[in-house]
């Protein structure tokens, strides 16, 4: 075999095409305003610079002990929403994971690529694993698919939050890796991680960060939550002692949450903010103010959309076409590359 060159660990995309970005939503739990304000608005506000990547990813929920009606449903929620926010298929792939055979045959092919120790070595793994009496062999090896996923397009860049940082980097471990032995065939990827701003913390529990599968429905602003009960979630919100309004996510993370998320919603800076307000009582009303306003319209149109959901199904079958044709082929090269015979 002939290895071509091989690319940097910073490998830059080439300058025939634009930068290319990943991102995949899990359909466990409900997505929230810290989804919205740190992964999907920011693929709304991208796709004009960026080659765009957007997938559910409904392998990935089977990692752990799942109703598999829920998780069909919360597929169709989550495509519904990105759609309903702004996502547009005409200017950016937009597929579900299980509709695109050739992620979980790069999985396998990039297990073979990847030491057991990496693996097990994965903070997710060893955080999720003590909380299971059975753990799922998937629950292990997912990693390897979300580096499957992000190899077979191509991606330049991952946008992740801090906890899946170290999966990206198994991603470059193993493309790396992979075209090392076998020859090019992997872009290596990177990490890029949203603005601080757009951190958003548990409303019940401000250090810890707003999830959609461990929050209560008290502490996470959902993004199907009626007005009034976003605005109820904002004013019972734990706060910080004292009564000054003061951005200190050290020390004030109560109060510093409700600034970051005033901040995130109308494009402002947290420190700038927190001046122009009295009391505590004052910033929740801004804030629930501020939230509804931010998610009316994304209601609004998942409410259009979901009345009927056959364009939601032809968007999903159309853009699995667009990926299978571009999977396929990274697919072929893979296994060209790892010695595989050709059909």
């Amino acid at each position: 075999m002939t290895t071509t060159a091989l690319p940097r660990r910073d490998d830059a995309p080439s300058a025939d095409r634009a930068t290319r970005r990943l991102t995949g939503f899990t359909p466990s739990g409900v997505l929230h305003l810290g989804n919205y304000l740190g992964a999907i608005r920011p693929i709304v506000d991208g796709v004009d610079d960026t080659d765009t990547v957007v997938f559910i990813s409904d392998l990935h929920a089977l990692t752990i002990e799942h109703d598999p009606a829920l998780v069909r449903r919360r597929t169709v929620e989550f495509a519904t929403l990105l759609l309903a926010a702004g996502a547009d298929p005409d200017r950016c792939l937009f597929l579900v994971q299980s509709h695109v055979p050739e992620h979980a045959e790069l999985h396998y092919l990039l297990e073979c690529a990847t030491g057991y120790g990496e693996a097990q070595r994965m903070i997710q793994f060893r955080e999720k694993s003590r909380r299971q009496e059975q753990i799922r062999v998937s629950l292990l090896t997912y990693p390897i698919l979300m580096a499957a996923d992000i190899l077979l397009y191509d991606a330049d860049e991952v946008p992740v939050g801090g906890d899946q940082s170290q999966h990206v980097e198994l991603a470059r471990d193993v493309a790396y890796r992979f075209n090392t032995r076998y020859g090019r065939t992997f872009v290596v990827p990177r990490a890029v991680h949203p603005p601080v701003a757009a951190r958003i913390m548990d409303l019940t529990s401000p250090t810890d960060k707003m999830s959609k599968s461990t929050s209560s429905a008290a502490g996470a602003l959902r993004l199907l939550d009626e007005p009034d009960a976003l605005r109820r979630k904002v004013m019972r919100a734990v706060t910080d002692t004292g009564t000054d309004v003061v951005y200190d996510p050290d020390h004030r993370p109560g109060v510093s949450n409700l600034l970051d998320i005033l901040a995130a919603c109308t494009a402002d800076d947290p420190r700038v903010l927190a001046p122009l307000f009295t009391s505590y009582g004052e910033l929740k009303r801004a804030v629930a103010d501020s939230v509804v306003a931010t998610l009316a319209p994304v209601r609004e149109r998942y409410a259009d959309l979901a009345a009927d959901p056959t364009y939601v199904r032809d968007v999903l079958r159309a853009g699995a076409a667009r990926a299978r044709d571009l999977a396929g082929a990274k697919v072929r090269a893979a296994k060209e590359a790892i010695g595989l015979l050709p059909a």
